[in-house]
């Protein structure tokens, strides 16, 4: 069976037995700050588990996409390694909200696993948690299962837990025996001990609990049901295969690697591991930038930074030394399209993306060679053969240097590399991660408001602004509830009915103003910490507020209206960019204020002006065509269906907002919009930026803001116009000619500087010794940038042949350090050594490569005592 044919197969079964199909989510989750990645099929439906989200029907069924490369679900270690374990992988599962429990779960499971996949009954054992009696029973009186194929396991085996906090409950596993060839011996043992002869298919948890902070166990509303089946290992048990990387999800990849390298595969040796180790990574590089992450130095973009590193340098112990990975995303989509047909349109962007990534890691590579070797040369002049572990931590996480590549350098030169160390370094760099990872401070934030879920709250946002009569269900000061709240004081309200926006979807939050005959209060900002609960900020000006107490609630309507302006207007720009630059262009996040709007999107490269001001003007070409603005509601499908674009970062319920502009544009959203895009008045783009690779940044201004933005740039042309006494078309022509003249003369004073230091190499100030035979020339001089002085410590070096050159110059306060040393003195007097040393009595800092270095500092009244340091320094060198 196809792994398609699984897939399809997995859910008809499914469909047919009552569940609802559910698309994959994204591999960025959302509303749930615990996660860096989904993780597993049960992340989509966390908030039903807990009781925070209702849905219109009570079972589901779900192929999800999975990543897992951290936390206490990171399987990166063992990928290539083992047969079954991956960072990307896909789970097919089943569940049941308050519906069906133990029972139906467990013959549901051996339903479809020996009838539609028709596995052999022989060949299937189970594992069940210890305590677990109930499930037990079931597979043993209502499956018929022997009592010698059920094996009874502890919490580390058979509980299962999405994360330190979080649903959790018993397990029931399903394995499958590959053959008592691959080892022999008892199976219980076998598969307590994970040997690979055992393939885990299928984990049942029977969620039951909900674990706090504290690791307290609560009972969850209703018992519920998670499964989760890995799609790559049922492939390799239905098409007879002892490995997931020998089945159709892997070998088209492998083999096109093996095309590459012209390596045989397999050979039994470490080749095989780095090719599938490339071949898994470049599933995950594939998906984690499909979905929107880039390359980057902290969070979700420095996983996928060093999942491209980890497999760019197994291809290189293949032998390939150019990029390739971008070539291989292409193969993935072929294989993984008939699924994920949105990989297809995204797949220029995925491989621009990989590539430039690629290209930027041979650079760090090379510049991390030449620091492996000035710490190889610091190791042996301090009369050790062991590289310190700091230094080997700084090249593996500045550089991408691996620890492996450090050992075989290490080696050539008969030197070690001290490892524990490193993995110390590593710790500290772990820890550091996870505190500023807010996750759980974020859940602990929110967790607050699950007392407030009872109360009935009326959003009315979308159709009023304004509510004569809404009633005080909650006051809330410093996470506490309180019963009023006075003149001056600041706290949080929910109302029964409230006309107030709460920020979502990168829109922000309504403002405006609550009042009774006793009291009046500003909203200065409302937002929803948990599904189904709003909440207002409030700031009592004046009287008292009460729980029970019935207000007047209004909207800053003139705010509003200039939020919904820009709101309309991004969805404009998206249509607009996405018609000038292409269908790779997706939105990546946004920022929509009163002010201004902020648009991320997925692009590679800067935008021309040309291409600017095309956007800019389709834009404004749909706001004169005045194009109505419809929204209607509908599910998450059929909008897909209809052609409406999905944010990757947003989570949709059970029905969504399909937002028309006319023709020109669809997307699901669940903001505040103009009712016709003549509204919006004027757009106008004012910066255009790089976020990080292959995403960019607009940030633009309509209506009033853009006529403000509009008005300041006509009074500076005015200014300007007058400074330079030329009329406007003049201008331009004006400043170049201005520009011109100044680097004209610019390049006079550089020339001049350049003379002047000449003729200084020839004057007596030049101080020439000898130390042990070799030749040290010092010089100092006022006004000279840095520049000229590196320039003229290149003269010196060519006309002296061998020596040493140290420069300073007092120029704008400060004060300026060159070091040179010629090629052939490099092995035993580094310059880069020199210049700490001498910086430090400038009262500055600097460095440099062994035969030039450079440094500034604050100390000009110490420029004499760094020249006399710089004989004793040399002396010790040599």
């Amino acid at each position: 069976m196809k792994s398609h044919e699984i897939r399809t197969s997995f859910l008809n079964f499914f469909e047919k037995k009552g569940h609802r199909i559910i698309p994959s989510s994204s591999l960025i989750p959302k509303d749930d700050p615990t996660l860096l990645f989904t993780n597993a099929g049960m992340n989509q439906f966390k908030n039903i588990f807990l009781g925070l989200e209702k849905r219109s029907y009570n079972r589901a069924a779900s192929v999800q996409k999975c990543l897992r490369v951290s936390g206490k679900h990171n399987d990166l270690e063992q990928v290539g390694r083992t047969p079954k374990h991956h960072t990307f992988f896909e789970m097919l599962g089943n569940f049941s909200f308050g519906d069906y429990f133990k029972s139906k779960a467990i013959s549901l499971a051996w339903e479809l696993v020996t009838e539609v996949y028709r596995l052999p009954e022989e060949k299937l054992y189970i594992t069940i948690y210890q305590d677990d009696e109930e499930a037990f029973r079931l597979w043993q009186q209502e499956i018929g299962l022997p009592e010698s194929r059920i094996f009874r396991f502890g919490q580390e085996d058979n509980f299962w837990a999405m994360g330190e906090t979080g649903p959790c409950g018993p397990c029931s596993e399903i394995h499958y025996d590959l053959g008592e060839d691959l080892e022999p011996g008892s199976p219980c043992d076998l598969i307590a001990s994970g040997s690979n002869r055992f393939v885990e298919l299928w984990n049942l948890v029977f969620m039951e609990f909900y674990q706090d902070d504290k690791g307290q166990r609560h009972p969850l509303p209703k018992p519920s049901i998670d499964t989760g089946m890995g799609l790559e290992r049922m492939a390799a048990v239905l098409q007879g295969k002892r490995s997931n990387f020998d089945t159709d999800l892997f070998v088209p990849l492998i083999q096109a690697i093996v095309q590459e390298t012209s390596i045989e595969y397999p050979e039994g040796s470490e080749t095989d591991v780095y090719l599938r180790i490339i071949a898994d990574h470049i599933r995950a590089i594939t998906f984690l930038i499909g979905d929107g992450v880039t390359p980057s130095n902290e969070g979700r973009g420095y996983v996928l930074r060093r999942l491209i590193r980890r497999a760019f340098r197994r291809g290189n112990l293949l032998g390939l030394d150019k990029p390739f990975l971008y070539l291989l995303a292409g193969t993935v989509v072929d294989i993984m399209k008939d699924a994920y047909p949105e990989l297809i349109a995204n797949l220029p962007y995925i491989s621009r993306v990989c590539l430039a990534e690629e290209e930027r890691f041979i650079y760090t590579l090379n510049s991390g060679w030449r620091y492996f070797e000035q710490y190889a040369e610091e190791t042996l002049a301090a009369g050790s053969r062991i590289i310190p572990g700091d230094k080997v931590f700084r090249l593996y996480d500045t550089f991408g240097f691996p620890m492996d590549l450090c050992q075989e350098l290490a080696k050539e030169k008969n030197l070690e590399v001290d490892e524990t160390g490193f993995k110390k370094e590593l710790e500290i760099q772990k820890e550091r991660a996870r505190l500023s990872w807010e996750g759980e401070a974020k859940v602990k934030e929110k967790s607050i408001y699950h007392n407030y879920l009872h109360l009935k709250v009326q959003p009315i946002f979308y159709d009023r602004e304004e509510v004569e009569e809404t009633r005080v269900l909650a006051l809330i000061q410093d996470g506490q509830p309180v019963e009023s709240l006075k003149e001056g004081q600041n706290g949080q309200v929910i109302l029964s009915i409230t006309p107030f926006y709460a920020e979502a979807g990168g829109q922000i939050g309504d403002s405006g103003i609550l009042k009774s005959s006793n009291f009046s209060g500003v909203v200065e900002n409302t937002f929803a910490p948990i599904p189904g609960l709003i909440v207002h900020q409030l700031k009592v000006v004046a009287g008292e507020v009460t729980v029970g107490q019935e207000v007047k609630a209004m909207v800053d309507s003139a705010r509003r209206k200039a939020i919904s302006r820009n709101h309309t207007a991004t969805h404009l720009l998206h249509a607009s960019l996405r018609q000038v630059l292409g269908d790779h262009v997706r939105q990546s996040g946004s920022l929509v204020s009163q002010r201004r709007l902020r648009f991320d999107f997925t692009h590679f490269a800067a935008l021309t002006e040309e291409e600017i001001r095309k956007v800019e003007h389709l834009v404004n070409e749909k706001i004169r065509e005045n194009l109505p603005v419809t929204t209607v509601i509908t599910t998450l499908e059929e909008g897909i269906a209809e052609g409406a674009m999905a944010i990757f970062e947003e989570k949709y319920g059970e029905k969504v907002r399909l937002v028309k502009i006319g023709d020109f544009s669809k997307e699901l959203c669940g903001g505040i919009h103009v009712k016709n895009t003549g509204e919006i008045g004027i757009f106008k783009i004012i910066s255009e930026s790089s976020v990080a690779a292959g995403l960019r940044r607009i940030e633009a201004v309509t209506g009033e803001e853009a006529l403000a933005y509009l008005e300041d740039q006509e009074r500076e042309v005015r200014a300007l116009e007058k400074l330079f006494k030329v009329s406007r078309k003049e201008l331009f022509s004006r400043a170049t000619k201005i520009m011109k003249s100044l680097e004209e003369k610019e390049e006079e004073i550089k020339q001049l500087k350049q003379k002047l230091l000449h003729q200084a190499g020839q004057s007596p100030e030049m101080k020439v010794k000898e130390v042990k035979g070799i030749k040290l020339i010092t010089q100092k001089f006022e006004g000279i940038d840095i520049e000229a002085l590196r320039f003229h410590a290149d003269n010196l070096k060519r006309k002296m042949g061998s020596g040493v050159i140290v420069l300073t110059s007092l120029a704008n306060s400060r004060v300026y350090l060159v070091v040179a040393v010629t090629s052939d003195l490099t092995d035993k007097i580094q310059a880069n050594k020199i210049i700490k040393d001498l910086a430090s009595v400038i009262g500055g800092g600097g460095g440099g490569r062994a035969d030039f270095a450079q440094a500034g500092g604050t100390k000009p009244e110490e420029i004499d005592q760094a020249l006399e340091k710089s004989f004793d320094l040399l002396k010790n060198m040599i």
